[in-house]
């Protein structure tokens, strides 16, 4: 792909609070269609198709997902009490151990061609990173990465007391993306006492209401995270107030 070709337009698509299911299927859908016309450009190299980038921001109702590196065990709770605690759990096809998902996160799927962008998966889970760092900063908050674990931790130097508050997990063929990042701001952090948090059983998770001792208006965190995720990867963002039409 020529430079020339580039596409940095990504449509961003609020969603609101989705269940868990209905965003993946939407979320393969996009991913696949971007992959197959990728192999069809490949394959009709006189007829190229240009592919569209996205970006899925939303909230789940309570779910633990547990990534394809996940181990089974570190769900701390049966079918049974799953059931009778009303939280789902889908076991899926993303890098990662497993996670929580619910309401007062942030989770954000860029469907992204990375052709566009660079072909790089390692920077491209470092610039998400930062994104989030620039974010946090915006709060007052000193947040940064741990060598050799995934997302963002608060105390990442000294590490006397090291807080996950935002978790990472992505796949991707063909240089596309699919799933994303959660960043905990009024998460109900008691939904991780059921799990072993990112398979890593050392160290707490943490929220934005808890840092800063109180709740935080969720629209205008996503705002500040739509706007250093644009500085960060050059997106030329559009339809960035639009509902998903799936």
């Amino acid at each position: 792909m020529q430079v020339s070709e580039k596409n940095k337009q990504v449509n961003v698509q609020h969603l609101g609070l989705i269940d868990y299911a209905q965003a993946w299927d939407y979320q393969e859908k996009i991913f696949s269609e971007t992959v197959q016309t990728k192999i069809a450009n490949r394959k009709q190299p006189d007829q190229q198709q240009t592919t569209q980038n996205y970006l899925l921001f939303c909230q789940h109702p309570p779910v633990y997902t547990l990534g394809k590196s996940g181990q089974e065990d570190h769900l701390l709770l049966s079918v049974k009490e799953l059931a009778e605690k009303g939280i789902q759990y889908y076991p899926i096809n993303r890098g990662g151990d497993i996670t929580f998902h619910g309401p007062g996160q942030i989770v954000g799927y860029p469907i992204l061609d990375l052709d566009h962008f660079f072909t790089d998966i390692h920077r491209y889970l470092r610039t998400l990173e930062e994104a989030v760092i620039l974010t946090l900063a915006n709060y007052g908050i000193d947040a940064g990465r741990i060598p050799g674990l995934t997302g963002v931790w608060i105390d990442y130097e000294q590490q006397k007391n090291p807080r996950k508050i935002c978790a990472m997990g992505v796949k991707s063929s063909r240089w596309v993306t699919m799933h994303g990042f959660a960043l905990n701001v009024n998460t109900d952090l008691s939904y991780f006492d059921h799990i072993v948090p990112c398979g890593i059983k050392d160290k707490a998770v943490t929220s934005l209401e808890k840092e800063l001792g109180g709740q935080q208006d969720l629209e205008e965190v996503t705002a500040i995270l739509l706007k250093h995720l644009s500085g960060q990867f050059g997106m030329d963002v559009v339809s960035a107030t639009a509902k998903a039409g799936y």
